[in-house]
């Protein structure tokens, strides 16, 4: 019976086992998603791993020579326990699959109940019971706010749950 069974890859090598591993006939898959990335004051948005240096490759122990897979350009290893490899759980890969948006990207993306420009409170910490101007979620899922603070305004970057909607 085929199951899904992960392979480490050396760093930054996950493309490069995936297409060799993929060549070589066997069901791989590399869940990525897309990340925002800042350099040189630039924004750009790249194609990362979900899982860096991991990948999955599906086959079944008993009919497949997967011993192979260990000798892979790029592969390190498949994660074993013993001397067979160890199967993912039950459902992981079609989970993150049905995650995954039109392009192949799994969605990262928490649902927001806010839109830009929107007046919300914070809850917690320093800056609590302040309102201020809903900006936009980053990556990390903190939130972006413009704070009024004597007359002007201050961007200040919160976590996502230390907000609510201003009543």
């Amino acid at each position: 019976m085929e199951h899904w069974y992960v392979v480490q890859s050396q760093p930054r090598a996950e493309a490069k086992a995936l297409h060799h591993l993929i060549r070589q006939g066997y069901d791989a898959y590399l869940p990525r998603y897309l990340k925002r990335r800042r350099h040189a004051r630039k924004v750009d948005v790249v194609a990362t791993p979900l899982f860096p240096r991991y990948l999955f490759v599906r086959f079944d122990v008993n009919a497949v020579r997967w011993r192979a897979i260990r000798s892979t350009v790029g592969v390190t290893h498949l994660v074993c326990q013993g001397d067979l490899p160890t199967p993912a759980p039950d459902g992981i890969v079609e989970g993150i699959r049905a995650r995954e948006d039109e392009l192949g990207f799994v969605s990262m993306a928490r649902d927001v109940p806010f839109r830009k420009g929107e007046m919300v409170r914070i809850c917690d910490g320093a800056l609590a019971d302040q309102l201020g101007l809903f900006e936009c979620v980053t990556d990390e899922e903190r939130v972006i706010l413009l704070l009024d603070v004597l007359g002007r305004q201050i961007r200040v970057t919160l976590p996502l749950d230390s907000i609510a909607a201003y009543a």
